[in-house]
């Protein structure tokens, strides 16, 4: 009996310490609620209330966040952080965006006049501002004017042979000033006009242009009995 006894205390010893822990422990649901009466802040937290109520039985009644109007100094401060870093609510953008956008638009805006600070404000306050028209690309440069054509050589070109009516016959007359100027060597080229008898020389206009006519050799030209115009000076 007295064993009996002493088991029986023992027994009635241990219940009575373990109750307080079973009366300590709260319901799911006193979790649920102490959850939502704090979602936005626990939202905020990133604190889902699946864990929430698991954290909050198993730590037998200590609330792992305080109410919203006990929060400590520390979490408002946390809370003003994520709500600033946050979207804001609605269409309203943040003024980095805003900034943004002005900036990859910039040579447009300033065309148009619209400053960054001008933009910004506009776009923040008024929901969603639609981004500037992307510049119009620049009219295509005019087509460059034609290169003036290049002088002709300095070079004295050949005249064209004359157009005789009838092809020189006679001794060292010939129709070209090539073949004259072979015969000839370092002696005067002319243009003997067998028609009149005068000889013209190279720097003159009726050289190699009268109807009827031959290349000679000055020497040879004089001893035909042919004589030099007399308005033409010897070269």
């Amino acid at each position: 009996m007295r064993a009996v006894a002493i088991i029986c205390s023992a027994v009635v010893g241990v219940s009575f310490l373990s109750l307080p822990a079973v009366a300590q422990q709260k319901t799911v649901k006193a979790c649920q609620e102490e959850w939502r009466a704090n979602k936005d802040a626990n939202q905020a937290k990133g604190i889902t209330e699946k864990a929430y109520v698991t954290q909050c039985r198993a730590a037998g009644g200590a609330a792992p966040a305080a109410a919203p109007a006990a929060a400590p100094a520390a979490s408002s401060t946390a809370q003003k952080k994520t709500e600033t870093m946050a979207a804001p609510a609605g269409n309203q953008k943040t003024a980095k965006a805003c900034r943004d956008e002005w900036r990859a638009n910039k040579d447009a805006n300033q065309a148009k006049g619209i400053t960054e600070k001008a933009y910004v404000a506009q776009c923040r306050t008024g929901g969603t501002v639609a981004a500037p028209a992307a510049p119009m690309a620049p009219p295509p440069a005019p087509p460059k004017p034609a290169a003036a054509p290049a002088p002709p050589p300095a070079t004295t070109m050949a005249k064209p042979a004359p157009t005789a009516q009838t092809t020189p016959t006679g001794a060292n007359q010939y129709t070209t000033e090539a073949q004259a100027k072979i015969r000839c060597i370092s002696g005067t080229v002319v243009w003997a006009n067998l028609n009149s008898k005068i000889y013209h020389f190279s720097s003159y206009k009726d050289y190699g242009n009268t109807k009827s006519g031959a290349y000679m050799c000055e020497t040879d030209a004089t001893a035909q009995g042919l004589r030099a115009a007399k308005n033409e000076k010897h070269p």
